[in-house]
């Protein structure tokens, strides 16, 4: 097994998991780790609390914080134990509800209950661990985060998944490129070697995903989110497909533009390396108009090395004013071209691009992190103007079922834009007769 740093885990008896140490010697600020059953997320919030103490300057205050006191109790007898194997344990409480821990230096660990949030918003914590964490709702969520920023403190969430929706599942996958401060991870079930010697290929984990659906093998037991129902690309994977992209100076830029006014609009801006298309940036705006979009595009260090632009065949035609290809031209002399896609063979298209090349190892579509408004339209990040999750999903009846064949027409101004730049650029995924329109200009 794998061991850590971290000699005070053989004073407490703690031997690691490979995935365990993985999420121990994290450095970032804001961790959530999805846990199958049984799989030790509670063991591991402890010990990441006993690790962060060693590292904090003494005496600090950290919290459990759950649903209730109830199910904060695991990780207080954790703690309890290992202080006491230690030498360090002052006083501890006999009960949760509440519960307090007092070392010898002055630090102390309290439990928390989200029923009570009167309890959240009294002095702030050195760091907090949010447990069986996707129990707790949205506000509780927002209040740690709060209670973390005097002191620049840490947050640790714990929890197995309790549905594809919501939002604990919605910052696992935001949180899942480890951009910034922030991280997720999956802890299967599997990985519990005491329960599981034969790990992924135990026979009783065989049985399990036998016995189970895809969606709760998938969730309940390797640690997973499954991806919300109905999505038009449920192929789309934020580990997979989000990756840091850099600008690269000097080499040709597109623009991949769907325009629109109240609905929104997308810029989507992309290079094209070996046939693999890299979505580094976006300008992605609601309420701006044409020449106000020109002017945020023109700002940008990449302008320089913008050579190509497509557009939706809608943005050549005129309504009342002058058409939206036009008034690019006329500002910055960039020609966009557009042409004629069909609905279903444009998704076809863009879901070749995210499918993982078996003989390579990935897609031959990556996108930025800072991309955040495409990124929401494939159910990754919250919409960025509103907060919500709100994805381009398939028309769906009252049950969640899925009615025709035809998508809402709605979130999904950067995903048209990506459309339209890849089957220009490639053509569709299948040989068919296309007429590329060009567009005339005044």
């Amino acid at each position: 097994m794998a061991t850590t740093t971290s000699p005070v885990f053989e004073i407490v008896d703690f031997n690691p998991t490979d995935e365990q140490v993985t999420i121990l010697n994290s450095n970032k600020r804001f961790i959530l780790v999805a846990g199958g059953e049984q799989a030790g997320k509670s063991m591991v919030a402890s010990k990441f609390l006993l690790q962060k103490f060693l590292e904090d300057e003494s005496p600090g205050l950290y919290w459990l914080v759950a649903a209730d006191y109830e199910r904060t109790r695991a990780e207080f007898e954790y703690l309890t134990e290992d202080f006491a194997k230690l030498g360090i344990l002052a006083e501890v409480t006999k009960r949760v509800d509440p519960g307090r821990i007092i070392l010898s230096d002055g630090t102390r660990i309290e439990t928390k209950s989200a029923k009570d949030p009167r309890t959240l918003a009294m002095r702030a914590p050195n760091g907090i661990v949010g447990c069986e964490a996707s129990q707790l709702d949205l506000e509780t969520f927002h209040r740690m985060v709060g209670r973390c920023a005097p002191k620049k403190g840490w947050l640790f969430l714990g929890g197995t998944f309790e549905s594809s929706l919501g939002w604990y599942p919605q910052t696992f996958t935001a949180w899942e490129s480890g951009i910034n401060d922030e991280q997720s991870f999956s802890l299967p079930s599997y990985s519990n070697y005491h329960l599981y010697p034969g790990g992924r290929d135990d026979p009783e984990i065989k049985r399990l995903e036998a016995f189970s659906s895809d969606d709760f093998f998938m969730e309940r037991i390797e640690g997973k989110p499954v991806p919300p129902r109905g999505l038009v690309f449920n192929e789309f994977r934020a580990s997979i497909h989000t990756k840091e992209i850099d600008y690269i100076p000097h080499e040709p830029v597109h623009i991949w533009i769907d325009p629109g006014y109240a609905g929104g609009y997308a810029l989507e801006a992309v290079q094209i390396v070996d046939d693999n298309v890299r979505v580094f940036d976006e300008i992605y705006e609601i309420g701006l108009v044409t020449e106000e979009i020109i002017d945020a595009v023109m700002t940008k260090p990449w302008w320089q090395d913008v050579q190509y632009g497509v557009i939706d065949i809608a943005g050549t035609q005129h309504q009342a004013m002058p058409a939206p290809t036009e008034v690019w031209l006329a500002n910055t002399g960039l020609y966009l071209s557009s042409q004629k896609v069909g609905i279903m063979d444009g998704t076809e298209r863009l879901k070749s691009f995210l499918k993982v090349d078996p003989i390579v190892g990935y897609p031959r579509l990556s996108i930025s992190p800072n991309c955040r408004g495409l990124l929401s339209e494939f159910g990754a990040v919250p919409n960025p103007f509103t907060g919500q999750t709100q994805s381009y999903r398939w028309k769906m009846d009252r049950d969640g079922n899925i009615v025709g064949n035809t998508p809402e027409d709605k979130y999904n101004h950067g995903v048209k834009a990506l459309i339209y730049g890849l089957v220009y650029h490639f053509g569709y995924s299948y040989a068919s007769d296309r007429q590329k329109i060009k567009v005339k200009h005044w």
